[in-house]
């Protein structure tokens, strides 16, 4: 089995819990905080597989500027897709149409993503942001609702 099969086979029982949760159901975040907790199993062989994946450089391998991102993932089906990003500055800004999922991990300082520390942040359809990493390095997989996202400045 492949390092990237063995990500795949670690993110099932996360990707089977998500199917037909909706992003804008309040307080997924802690629901799956709850369900999948940063200390628990699941989360700690994703951690582990995922910091394995960008030190040999089969996860995050391309680069824009001080960026590093791969897609884990393709939405098949209207399914979820996985991208996953390395960074430790600001991001593109973007749209989640249906919503978006993500777990993040502190590589290196005490980062936050958007002012959160390490875990789960979820955003609800139709929000839009810049992804912010400040204070150090993280590693965030974003899982997207049939794949769907707009990089696109701040909508009026």
């Amino acid at each position: 089995m492949s390092s990237k099969q063995a990500l795949l086979v670690a993110l099932t029982p996360v990707m089977e819990h998500l199917k037909g949760l909706d992003p804008a159901a309040p307080n997924l975040a802690q629901a799956l905080a709850a369900q999948f907790p940063f200390d628990g199993p699941v989360v700690r062989e994703v951690k582990a597989l995922v910091r394995q994946g960008v030190e040999a450089r089969w996860l995050c391998e391309r680069e824009n500027g001080q960026v590093r991102y791969s897609r884990v993932l393709k939405s098949e089906g209207g399914g979820l897709s996985i991208d996953a990003v390395h960074m430790a500055i600001e991001g593109a800004a973007h749209l989640h149409p249906a919503g978006e999922i993500d777990l993040a991990f502190a590589v290196a300082g005490a980062p936050t993503f958007d002012g959160r520390p390490e875990g789960w942040t979820v955003y609800a359809p139709n929000t839009w942001h810049v992804p912010t990493v400040r204070g150090g390095t993280m590693l965030i997989l974003y899982l997207l609702p049939g794949g769907a996202i707009e990089f696109l400045p701040q909508p009026a």
